[in-house]
């Protein structure tokens, strides 16, 4: 087990390779039971609060949305005592009123993935959590508060269609989404979220909007060079409204997410291997013991 620990996780998503403002700052390589991590994690203090950072895609963009071991990701930050998870993400806009360069709060997800192993009981136990709702409304609300105290343009709520990627949408696709009331559109807040709430944590998501899709008839369709201009653009917002946020998280957790497997395993204990135990032990341990 790492020595080193981190109650605050954030997730760098395309754009988003490093975390400035770090002081005593460590590399950690981890291996896993599924893998290692997406690349090192970097743990350091912002103020008296200890921060762990992780690129989703790894530095120099190596993993596509497939790719990306969610599973080691989280596993990885749960080992390192990490509660709750900012992922920052781009996102594509299904709405008039979601403009590039907009930041979304998604409350709400439509899996379209295909290929994606989404949690860390495939084999030894059976538990199926609750994610009525997917994201930590505590955390979620936060981000908004910060994001509106910085003037940002912030909508408190959206429901997000997450698709497997890597090629963007059809406009039959982007239309459907839309038909369906979607908000926004991306390619990686899945299987993280259902993992993340497997793993106890609190995740919220920061949805930067970099385009919109290909639906928008008076619009270029959605091109890599438009995404990575816009995110480009929203660096350095995203970085201040982390350093608003993560100080103001931490102590008592009310939420739902605190206690996700309370009652979700409906494998019987004495029928849970020592194997399945001990791979399992940083995510269920305590509900083994």
């Amino acid at each position: 087990m790492p020595t080193r620990e981190a109650s605050i996780a954030v997730i760098g998503g395309s754009g988003l390779y490093e975390m400035e403002g770090l002081s005593g700052v460590e590399t950690i390589d981890m291996d896993t039971p599924f893998g290692k991590p997406s690349d090192s994690i970097v743990v350091g203090s912002l103020g008296e609060t200890a921060v762990a950072f992780l690129p989703r895609h790894g530095r120099g963009h190596r993993f596509n949305p497939t790719q990306i071991p969610a599973q080691a990701n989280i596993y990885a930050l749960k080992s390192l005592g990490v509660q709750y998870v900012i992922s920052v993400s781009a996102v594509g806009s299904l709405k008039e009123e979601l403009a590039p360069l907009d930041l979304v709060i998604p409350n709400q997800l439509i899996d379209r993935t295909k290929q994606r192993s989404s949690t860390f009981f495939d084999q030894g136990m059976v538990v199926h959590i609750g994610f009525a709702d997917p994201f930590c409304p505590t955390t979620s609300a936060l981000v908004q508060q910060c994001a509106q105290e910085l003037g940002v343009t912030v909508h408190p709520q959206g429901t997000m269609v997450v698709m497997e990627g890597p090629a963007f949408s059809t406009k039959a696709e982007s239309f459907m989404y839309r038909s369906w009331g979607a908000d926004i559109i991306g390619m990686t807040a899945l299987p993280e979220a259902k993992l993340a709430r497997e793993a106890e944590m609190c995740y919220a998501t920061m949805a930067w909007v970099t385009d919109y899709d290909c639906w928008r008839q008076s619009e270029e369709s959605v091109t890599v060079e438009m995404v990575v201009q816009n995110l480009q653009k929203n660096v350095a917002t995203t970085r201040e409204l982390l350093q608003m946020v993560i100080p103001r998280l931490g102590g008592r957790r009310d939420c739902a997410c605190a206690s996700a497997l309370k009652d979700a395993i409906i494998t019987p204990r004495e029928q849970v291997s020592e194997e399945t135990r001990g791979i399992l032990a940083p995510i269920v341990g305590r509900y083994l013991d």
